[in-house]
Protein backbone atom coordinates (compact mmCIF):
# COMPACT_ATOMS: atom_id res chain seq x y z
CA UNK A 1 0.00 0.00 0.00
CA UNK A 2 1.44 3.49 -1.08
CA UNK A 3 0.68 6.89 0.09
CA UNK A 4 -0.20 9.45 -1.76
CA UNK A 5 0.52 12.87 0.08
CA UNK A 6 -1.36 16.13 -0.44
CA UNK A 7 0.50 19.74 -0.80
CA UNK A 8 0.33 21.92 1.17
CA UNK A 9 -2.67 20.65 2.95
CA UNK A 10 -0.60 17.29 4.60
CA UNK A 11 -3.21 15.27 3.90
CA UNK A 12 -2.53 11.55 2.89
CA UNK A 13 -4.33 8.90 1.16
CA UNK A 14 -3.89 5.11 0.59
CA UNK A 15 -3.37 3.67 -3.03
CA UNK A 16 -4.09 0.05 -3.40
CA UNK A 17 -1.83 -1.85 -5.98
CA UNK A 18 -2.55 -1.10 -9.34
CA UNK A 19 -4.80 2.22 -8.96
CA UNK A 20 -4.53 5.19 -10.52
CA UNK A 21 -3.64 8.69 -8.24
CA UNK A 22 -6.98 9.63 -9.17
CA UNK A 23 -8.91 6.60 -8.39
CA UNK A 24 -7.13 6.56 -5.18
CA UNK A 25 -8.10 10.08 -4.42
CA UNK A 26 -11.61 9.71 -5.80
CA UNK A 27 -12.14 6.50 -3.52
CA UNK A 28 -10.85 8.58 -0.46
CA UNK A 29 -13.87 11.29 -1.70
CA UNK A 30 -11.28 14.22 -3.26
CA UNK A 31 -12.72 16.14 -6.04
CA UNK A 32 -9.78 15.99 -8.11
CA UNK A 33 -10.71 17.64 -11.78
CA UNK A 34 -10.77 15.07 -14.59
CA UNK A 35 -12.83 14.27 -17.59
CA UNK A 36 -11.82 11.71 -19.78
CA UNK A 37 -9.84 9.38 -17.85
CA UNK A 38 -7.38 8.02 -20.23
CA UNK A 39 -4.23 10.87 -20.74
CA UNK A 40 -6.14 12.85 -24.11
CA UNK A 41 -7.47 15.84 -21.95
CA UNK A 42 -4.96 17.43 -19.68
CA UNK A 43 -7.83 18.56 -17.21
CA UNK A 44 -6.03 15.83 -14.43
CA UNK A 45 -2.70 17.47 -14.25
CA UNK A 46 -1.10 18.67 -11.38
CA UNK A 47 2.90 18.52 -10.14
CA UNK A 48 4.81 15.76 -8.70
CA UNK A 49 6.89 17.78 -5.95
CA UNK A 50 8.74 14.12 -4.81
CA UNK A 51 8.04 10.21 -5.36
CA UNK A 52 8.44 8.17 -8.49
CA UNK A 53 5.42 7.19 -10.70
CA UNK A 54 4.43 5.19 -14.15
CA UNK A 55 2.75 7.54 -16.04
CA UNK A 56 1.22 5.01 -18.43
CA UNK A 57 0.80 6.25 -22.12
CA UNK A 58 -0.64 9.36 -22.65
CA UNK A 59 -1.35 12.17 -25.40
CA UNK A 60 1.36 14.62 -25.95
CA UNK A 61 -0.90 17.25 -26.32
CA UNK A 62 -2.51 16.18 -22.88
CA UNK A 63 1.17 16.55 -21.20
CA UNK A 64 4.00 18.01 -23.44
CA UNK A 65 7.86 16.84 -22.71
CA UNK A 66 8.73 20.22 -21.44
CA UNK A 67 5.38 19.76 -18.59
CA UNK A 68 7.06 15.98 -18.14
CA UNK A 69 10.55 17.39 -17.34
CA UNK A 70 9.12 19.80 -15.02
CA UNK A 71 7.54 17.34 -12.87
CA UNK A 72 4.00 17.38 -14.40
CA UNK A 73 1.76 14.24 -14.86
CA UNK A 74 -1.83 13.19 -15.98
CA UNK A 75 -3.10 11.48 -12.15
CA UNK A 76 -5.87 9.54 -14.52
CA UNK A 77 -3.41 7.55 -15.58
CA UNK A 78 -0.34 7.56 -13.30
CA UNK A 79 0.50 4.73 -11.11
CA UNK A 80 2.85 5.36 -7.81
CA UNK A 81 5.97 3.58 -7.67
CA UNK A 82 7.67 4.49 -4.65
CA UNK A 83 5.97 4.21 -1.06
CA UNK A 84 5.16 8.23 -0.96
CA UNK A 85 3.74 10.32 -3.74
CA UNK A 86 3.49 13.54 -3.08
CA UNK A 87 1.60 16.18 -5.09
CA UNK A 88 0.53 19.61 -5.39
CA UNK A 89 -2.92 19.98 -4.88
CA UNK A 90 -5.18 20.97 -2.18
CA UNK A 91 -5.17 23.87 0.31
CA UNK A 92 -5.07 23.80 3.99
CA UNK A 93 -8.32 23.33 4.38
CA UNK A 94 -8.89 20.62 1.57
CA UNK A 95 -11.85 18.20 2.57
CA UNK A 96 -13.66 15.54 0.77
CA UNK A 97 -16.46 16.54 -1.75
CA UNK A 98 -17.27 13.09 -3.65
CA UNK A 99 -18.95 10.28 -2.97
CA UNK A 100 -16.35 7.28 -3.33
CA UNK A 101 -16.99 5.29 -6.41
CA UNK A 102 -17.80 1.75 -6.37
CA UNK A 103 -16.56 -0.34 -9.13
CA UNK A 104 -18.98 -3.41 -10.99
CA UNK A 105 -22.40 -2.74 -9.29
CA UNK A 106 -25.02 -4.61 -11.30
CA UNK A 107 -28.10 -2.92 -12.57
CA UNK A 108 -30.56 -4.43 -14.81
CA UNK A 109 -32.45 -2.92 -18.46
CA UNK A 110 -35.43 -1.59 -17.37
CA UNK A 111 -36.30 0.38 -20.58
CA UNK A 112 -34.83 1.66 -24.00
CA UNK A 113 -36.17 4.72 -25.74
CA UNK A 114 -34.76 5.91 -29.10
CA UNK A 115 -34.60 9.77 -28.80
CA UNK A 116 -33.33 10.65 -32.33
CA UNK A 117 -31.68 8.28 -34.95
CA UNK A 118 -28.28 8.36 -33.03
CA UNK A 119 -29.03 8.60 -29.52
CA UNK A 120 -31.01 5.97 -27.35
CA UNK A 121 -31.63 6.30 -23.79
CA UNK A 122 -31.23 3.45 -21.61
CA UNK A 123 -32.46 2.83 -17.87
CA UNK A 124 -30.84 0.98 -15.70
CA UNK A 125 -32.19 0.22 -11.96
CA UNK A 126 -30.00 -1.14 -9.38
CA UNK A 127 -30.05 -5.14 -7.63
CA UNK A 128 -28.10 -3.56 -4.70
CA UNK A 129 -28.40 -0.06 -3.07
CA UNK A 130 -28.42 3.10 -5.06
CA UNK A 131 -25.62 4.67 -6.58
CA UNK A 132 -24.75 7.97 -4.79
CA UNK A 133 -23.53 10.41 -6.52
CA UNK A 134 -23.91 14.18 -7.61
CA UNK A 135 -26.05 15.82 -10.83
CA UNK A 136 -23.25 15.99 -13.65
CA UNK A 137 -21.18 13.18 -12.60
CA UNK A 138 -21.15 10.05 -14.65
CA UNK A 139 -20.39 6.06 -14.83
CA UNK A 140 -18.34 3.81 -17.32
CA UNK A 141 -20.58 1.21 -18.86
CA UNK A 142 -19.31 -1.70 -21.11
CA UNK A 143 -18.77 -5.68 -21.53
CA UNK A 144 -15.69 -6.62 -21.59
CA UNK A 145 -16.72 -10.48 -22.94
CA UNK A 146 -19.26 -8.96 -25.48
CA UNK A 147 -16.24 -6.81 -26.75
CA UNK A 148 -17.18 -3.64 -25.44
CA UNK A 149 -14.68 -1.91 -23.46
CA UNK A 150 -15.84 0.41 -20.67
CA UNK A 151 -16.37 4.17 -21.63
CA UNK A 152 -17.93 6.79 -19.93
CA UNK A 153 -21.42 7.65 -20.22
CA UNK A 154 -23.05 10.95 -18.47
CA UNK A 155 -26.21 10.48 -15.99
CA UNK A 156 -28.85 12.09 -17.20
CA UNK A 157 -31.08 12.42 -14.04
CA UNK A 158 -31.10 13.33 -10.83
CA UNK A 159 -30.58 11.03 -7.76
CA UNK A 160 -34.01 9.45 -7.16
CA UNK A 161 -35.35 6.89 -4.33
CA UNK A 162 -35.21 4.17 -6.32
CA UNK A 163 -31.57 4.49 -7.37
CA UNK A 164 -32.63 4.16 -11.32
CA UNK A 165 -30.01 5.97 -13.04
CA UNK A 166 -30.55 7.05 -17.39
CA UNK A 167 -27.95 7.31 -19.69
CA UNK A 168 -28.43 9.01 -23.32
CA UNK A 169 -25.82 7.26 -25.20
CA UNK A 170 -24.93 8.12 -28.96
CA UNK A 171 -23.69 6.05 -32.07
CA UNK A 172 -20.42 6.20 -32.78
CA UNK A 173 -19.45 4.77 -35.66
CA UNK A 174 -16.32 3.12 -34.93
CA UNK A 175 -17.37 2.44 -31.17
CA UNK A 176 -17.11 -0.64 -29.97
CA UNK A 177 -19.38 -0.05 -26.95
CA UNK A 178 -22.01 2.00 -28.47
CA UNK A 179 -22.77 -0.15 -30.88
CA UNK A 180 -22.99 -2.86 -28.14
CA UNK A 181 -25.55 -0.66 -26.70
CA UNK A 182 -27.68 0.25 -29.88
CA UNK A 183 -27.67 -3.27 -31.34
CA UNK A 184 -27.69 -5.55 -28.53
CA UNK A 185 -28.28 -4.03 -24.90
CA UNK A 186 -31.97 -5.29 -24.31
CA UNK A 187 -34.67 -4.61 -21.85
CA UNK A 188 -34.18 -6.96 -18.82
CA UNK A 189 -30.24 -7.33 -19.17
CA UNK A 190 -28.02 -7.68 -16.49
CA UNK A 191 -24.96 -5.04 -16.83
CA UNK A 192 -22.03 -3.65 -14.61
CA UNK A 193 -21.38 -0.20 -14.25
CA UNK A 194 -19.02 1.89 -12.33
CA UNK A 195 -18.94 4.85 -10.30
CA UNK A 196 -19.91 7.41 -9.98
CA UNK A 197 -17.06 10.41 -11.55
CA UNK A 198 -16.06 13.50 -12.99
CA UNK A 199 -16.51 16.91 -11.28
CA UNK A 200 -18.74 18.74 -13.70
CA UNK A 201 -21.16 18.78 -10.42
CA UNK A 202 -21.06 22.90 -9.81
CA UNK A 203 -25.08 22.31 -9.16
CA UNK A 204 -26.68 25.68 -11.01
CA UNK A 205 -28.11 26.15 -7.24
CA UNK A 206 -26.52 29.53 -6.86
CA UNK A 207 -27.32 33.09 -6.39
CA UNK A 208 -27.22 33.80 -10.19
CA UNK A 209 -28.75 33.38 -13.35
CA UNK A 210 -27.41 30.53 -15.38
CA UNK A 211 -27.26 29.45 -18.76
CA UNK A 212 -26.80 25.77 -20.09
CA UNK A 213 -25.57 24.94 -23.41
CA UNK A 214 -25.60 21.43 -24.85
CA UNK A 215 -25.53 19.32 -27.97
CA UNK A 216 -25.65 16.37 -28.77
CA UNK A 217 -25.82 13.52 -25.70
CA UNK A 218 -23.94 16.70 -24.33
CA UNK A 219 -27.34 17.55 -23.27
CA UNK A 220 -27.30 14.18 -20.44
CA UNK A 221 -25.21 16.10 -17.69
CA UNK A 222 -27.08 19.69 -18.37
CA UNK A 223 -30.32 17.59 -17.83
CA UNK A 224 -29.19 16.17 -14.59
CA UNK A 225 -27.92 19.41 -13.30
CA UNK A 226 -31.20 21.45 -14.38
CA UNK A 227 -33.59 18.67 -13.06
CA UNK A 228 -32.35 18.88 -9.53
CA UNK A 229 -32.29 22.71 -9.28
CA UNK A 230 -35.73 23.19 -10.47
CA UNK A 231 -36.50 20.21 -7.78
CA UNK A 232 -35.37 22.30 -5.25
CA UNK A 233 -37.28 25.26 -6.35
CA UNK A 234 -34.19 27.41 -7.51
CA UNK A 235 -35.89 30.94 -8.40
CA UNK A 236 -33.34 32.45 -10.76
CA UNK A 237 -32.99 32.36 -14.88
CA UNK A 238 -32.62 29.28 -16.14
CA UNK A 239 -32.05 29.00 -20.24
CA UNK A 240 -31.12 26.12 -21.61
CA UNK A 241 -29.99 26.62 -25.23
CA UNK A 242 -29.60 23.00 -27.25
CA UNK A 243 -27.69 22.64 -30.75
CA UNK A 244 -28.81 20.45 -33.06
CA UNK A 245 -28.04 19.76 -36.84
CA UNK A 246 -31.83 18.98 -37.74
CA UNK A 247 -35.25 19.22 -35.51
CA UNK A 248 -34.98 15.46 -35.79
CA UNK A 249 -31.66 15.56 -33.71
CA UNK A 250 -34.12 17.36 -31.24
CA UNK A 251 -35.11 15.31 -28.10
CA UNK A 252 -36.76 15.69 -24.98
CA UNK A 253 -38.66 18.25 -26.39
CA UNK A 254 -41.62 17.02 -24.42
CA UNK A 255 -39.75 17.26 -20.83
CA UNK A 256 -38.27 20.83 -21.76
CA UNK A 257 -41.65 22.08 -22.83
CA UNK A 258 -43.25 21.02 -19.37
CA UNK A 259 -40.52 22.44 -17.37
CA UNK A 260 -40.78 25.69 -19.08
CA UNK A 261 -44.98 25.44 -17.84
CA UNK A 262 -44.21 24.40 -14.22
CA UNK A 263 -41.08 26.33 -13.72
CA UNK A 264 -41.76 29.93 -15.24
CA UNK A 265 -38.02 30.62 -14.68
CA UNK A 266 -36.71 27.89 -17.22
CA UNK A 267 -36.47 28.55 -20.86
CA UNK A 268 -35.97 25.83 -23.51
CA UNK A 269 -34.11 27.94 -26.81
CA UNK A 270 -33.85 25.49 -29.30
CA UNK A 271 -30.61 26.45 -32.39
CA UNK A 272 -30.81 24.25 -35.49
CA UNK A 273 -27.27 24.62 -37.74
CA UNK A 274 -28.59 22.78 -40.99
CA UNK A 275 -32.75 23.94 -41.26
CA UNK A 276 -34.62 26.40 -40.61
CA UNK A 277 -38.00 25.85 -38.74
CA UNK A 278 -40.93 28.10 -37.28
CA UNK A 279 -40.27 29.14 -33.39
CA UNK A 280 -36.37 28.11 -33.50
CA UNK A 281 -33.69 29.55 -33.68
CA UNK A 282 -31.04 29.14 -36.48
CA UNK A 283 -27.11 28.71 -36.22
CA UNK A 284 -24.27 27.76 -34.00
CA UNK A 285 -24.53 28.86 -30.58
CA UNK A 286 -21.47 31.37 -31.06
CA UNK A 287 -23.60 33.08 -33.75
CA UNK A 288 -27.24 33.19 -32.14
CA UNK A 289 -25.62 34.13 -28.34
CA UNK A 290 -24.95 37.49 -28.62
CA UNK A 291 -28.62 38.15 -29.73
CA UNK A 292 -30.08 36.43 -26.68
CA UNK A 293 -27.59 37.98 -24.28
CA UNK A 294 -26.27 41.02 -24.00
CA UNK A 295 -24.16 40.44 -20.95
CA UNK A 296 -22.76 36.93 -18.75
CA UNK A 297 -20.86 38.52 -16.40
CA UNK A 298 -23.08 37.73 -13.51
CA UNK A 299 -24.21 34.07 -14.94
CA UNK A 300 -23.10 30.82 -14.24
CA UNK A 301 -22.62 29.01 -17.27
CA UNK A 302 -22.86 25.11 -17.68
CA UNK A 303 -21.65 23.74 -20.82
CA UNK A 304 -21.22 20.11 -22.33
CA UNK A 305 -20.73 18.37 -25.75
CA UNK A 306 -17.39 17.77 -27.91
CA UNK A 307 -14.31 19.40 -27.17
CA UNK A 308 -14.57 21.50 -30.46
CA UNK A 309 -18.38 22.22 -29.52
CA UNK A 310 -17.64 22.81 -25.54
CA UNK A 311 -14.35 25.64 -26.58
CA UNK A 312 -15.95 27.80 -29.36
CA UNK A 313 -18.86 28.18 -26.74
CA UNK A 314 -16.94 29.00 -23.99
CA UNK A 315 -15.14 31.22 -26.41
CA UNK A 316 -18.36 33.09 -27.22
CA UNK A 317 -19.60 33.26 -23.66
CA UNK A 318 -16.41 34.90 -22.64
CA UNK A 319 -16.55 37.91 -24.96
CA UNK A 320 -19.89 38.15 -23.62
CA UNK A 321 -18.48 39.15 -20.14
CA UNK A 322 -18.82 35.48 -18.88
CA UNK A 323 -16.26 35.08 -15.86
CA UNK A 324 -13.77 32.11 -15.32
CA UNK A 325 -14.88 31.39 -12.31
CA UNK A 326 -18.18 30.91 -13.05
CA UNK A 327 -17.66 28.68 -16.40
CA UNK A 328 -18.10 24.94 -15.94
CA UNK A 329 -17.64 22.58 -18.97
CA UNK A 330 -17.81 18.57 -19.78
CA UNK A 331 -15.83 17.73 -23.00
CA UNK A 332 -16.31 14.35 -24.49
CA UNK A 333 -12.81 12.76 -25.44
CA UNK A 334 -12.72 9.73 -27.41
CA UNK A 335 -11.16 6.61 -24.92
CA UNK A 336 -8.12 5.36 -25.26
CA UNK A 337 -7.51 1.84 -23.93
CA UNK A 338 -4.99 2.24 -20.92
CA UNK A 339 -1.70 0.63 -21.45
CA UNK A 340 1.26 0.00 -19.50
CA UNK A 341 4.13 2.53 -20.41
CA UNK A 342 7.68 1.30 -21.44
CA UNK A 343 10.38 2.19 -18.88
CA UNK A 344 10.75 5.84 -20.60
CA UNK A 345 8.07 6.45 -19.33
CA UNK A 346 8.85 6.48 -16.01
CA UNK A 347 8.90 9.50 -14.20
CA UNK A 348 10.47 10.68 -10.99
CA UNK A 349 11.02 13.63 -8.46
Amino acid sequence: MQKIKLHPSGREVDCAAGDTVLGALEKAGYALPNNCRAGACGECKVKVLSGQFDQGMVLDMALSQEERKQGYGLMCMAKPLSPELVIEWGTDDAKPKLFPPREDQRFVVTDRIVRTPRIVEVHFRPVGQPMRYWPGQYVTLGDERAGAPARCYSIANAPRPDGEITLQITRIDEGQTSKWVHDALKIGDLVKISGPYGTFIGDPAVESPVLCIAAGSGLAPILSLAEAALRRGYRKPVTLLFSARNAEDLYDYGLMKYWETKHRNFTYRPTLTRERRDGMLHGRVPEVLPGLFKDLSQHSVFVAGGPEFVTACVDAAKRLGAREEMIHTEGYFGQAQPQTAPESHLVGA
